[in-house]
């Protein structure tokens, strides 16, 4: 098979509607509804798919599910890798190999042309996060001088109450917007957490963040409902992922730190700062949910400044 020519913005298509093979349909209802894997997890997979359909009815429209090979799976890998980072190319290329798994599991072909496919290797580096003093500066950026009761009282609470909890318990995105009011134990002060394959988990959030999460319930949303969403727009809908994004970018700017930091990096400040503060390494794998201990050490990295702290206390030539 020769060169194909595939736009960069190809790969940034959205998941808009495609043909796709009947199997590629019941694995995507599976991975939703049995491996109850996160909505956010299942809307990528679903993008990986169509994407790949989408390429190979382009460069052959003829060719059947069954009849997709080694040769079709290079080449894509070859196109797709210079347009994708390579964390996003290897999670296509997860969604790929699970989905023809399934179908070889279902009879549906003989082999899997994803398996054993040799991927670029990840850049190793550092999880970058917030410092205490920056995260201390993000939850202090509000300025509360809106009339009791407005809108923009409304606005200017919920905003920064996304990113108490995000931060006092090291919440995925995904698994903030998912909570509920009855997944609140108010006397603990902890909620009921729903992490990815639907393994659940406490994660305790102080009696500070519990304060506001009332203050915000009873005063700001007047809900009565333990099965409604905690954090909601102004109509009382369920805040999305992307949302929460574009929240957590306007108050990273009013603080006057750095726009890229993601929801998932106030996790790595959360749990580095754990670390730092002589946390064992058990119960921040526990406090974050990590089914393995070595996702966990990713963590214990130490800022510059800690590292010369220990060196000075500890070495006996500092």
């Amino acid at each position: 098979m020769g060169k194909i020519e595939v736009a960069d913005s190809f790969f940034k298509t959205s998941d808009e509607s495609a043909n796709l093979p009947e199997i590629a349909v019941q694995y995507l209802e599976f991975i939703s509804k049995e491996r109850r894997l996160s909505v956010y997890t299942s809307r990528n997979y679903r993008h990986s798919i169509i994407l790949f359909f989408k390429w190979l009815s382009g460069i052959n429209q003829n060719i059947t599910f069954q009849n997709i090979g080694r040769m079709e799976a290079r080449s894509y890998l070859v196109e797709a890798q210079r347009s994708l980072a390579r964390t996003t190319l290897r999670n296509h290329f997860s969604a790929l190999k699970g989905l023809f798994h399934f179908a070889q599991q279902r009879k549906i072909c003989g082999s899997n042309p994803f398996a054993n496919l040799t991927l670029p290797k990840l850049e190793k580096s550092l999880p970058k996060f917030l410092s205490e003093k920056q995260t201390k500066s993000l939850l202090q950026s509000s300025n509360f001088d809106a009339a009791p009761h407005s809108k923009t009282e409304f606005f200017q609470f919920r905003d920064l109450l996304i990113l108490k909890i995000l931060y006092a318990g090291g919440l995925r995105v995904s698994e903030l917007v998912s909570l509920d009011y009855a997944d609140i134990d108010f006397t603990k002060a902890t909620l009921r957490v729903s992490g990815k394959g639907g393994k659940e988990r406490i994660a305790p959030i102080g009696s500070s963040v519990m304060q506001d999460i009332i203050f915000f319930r009873d005063n700001l949303c007047k809900i009565s409902s333990r099965n409604s969403p905690i954090l909601i727009n102004r109509a009382g809908k369920r805040l999305s992922v992307r949302s929460v994004q574009l929240i957590l970018k306007k108050k990273l700017r009013q603080a006057g730190l750095p726009d890229d930091i993601s929801p998932h990096k106030v996790r790595h400040s959360y749990a580095t700062h754990l670390l730092d503060r002589g946390a064992d390494l058990r119960a921040v794998q526990d406090l974050l949910g990590h089914a393995s201990l070595s996702t966990t050490q990713i963590y214990t990295h130490l800022s510059v400044a800690k590292l010369k702290e220990t060196h000075k206390t500890a070495h006996p030539r500092s």
